[in-house]
């Protein structure tokens, strides 16, 4: 078993490898090799509304909870899952060991592929360490103008600690419609995150939970 094998299981789910890594305890959680799973863009909004948890409570977690323990059962391994605790499993952490997360300008994770529209479904512990492939070095935040910074109309989200409430207030406004239906501008800003090519409508998804 490789990435290459386990990612054509994950593709028909519209599934992606999000990134990999060699776990340790110190990872909390058993060694072997901890292979992230996030959705595979263009189209996976499109084919999540055509599951049957789509029109039921907590679609999403109730889906990855299905597909992902399948996975795991298939290859031999053990699922995990950044829902239904606590205690919640260090995911964070896990993104950023995978060698293909760092933090960005603004303090949330920026990925290679997704940029700020990162959506962790859940992972998959392997026994033994899997050859992984080599990864850049270095953050893409590095080289970028950092439009993200200033993106946020009302400072929640920038170089300072993200300011909860008035996010929250902003959104409960008329001019926070365009972020509670098509995401947060600061994650909207980033330049990996323009190209990622995810459906307004599963960020909008997105929002709605987070702004209950």
């Amino acid at each position: 078993m490789d990435l290459t094998a386990i990612q054509a299981l994950a593709a028909p789910h519209f599934l992606d490898i999000f990134g990999a890594f060699h776990a340790t305890p110190e990872d909390g959680c058993a060694s072997g090799t901890m292979v992230l799973l996030s959705p595979l863009e263009p189209g996976f909004w499109a084919h999540f509304q055509n599951q049957p948890e789509f029109s039921g409570p907590d679609p999403m977690d109730r889906w990855s909870t299905r597909v992902i323990g399948a996975l795991a059962s298939t290859l031999g391994g053990t699922a995990h899952f950044p829902f239904g605790g606590p205690p919640y499993a260090p995911f964070i952490r896990w993104a950023t060991r995978t060698g293909r997360a760092w933090p960005s300008p603004v303090g949330m994770l920026v990925h290679d592929t997704a940029g700020m529209m990162i959506s962790i479904r859940g992972a998959v512990l392997l026994p033994g360490q899997l050859d992984l492939p080599a990864l850049q070095a270095s953050s893409p935040c590095a080289d970028c103008a950092q439009p993200c910074l200033t993106a946020c109309p009302v400072g929640a989200l920038g170089p300072q600690p993200y300011d909860v409430p008035a996010c929250h207030a902003h959104l409960d406004s008329p001019e926070g419609a365009d972020c509670l239906t098509r995401g947060c501008l600061v994650r909207r800003a980033c330049p990996i995150s323009q190209r990622f090519g995810r459906d307004p409508a599963q960020t909008a998804h997105h929002m709605r939970h987070f702004h209950k």
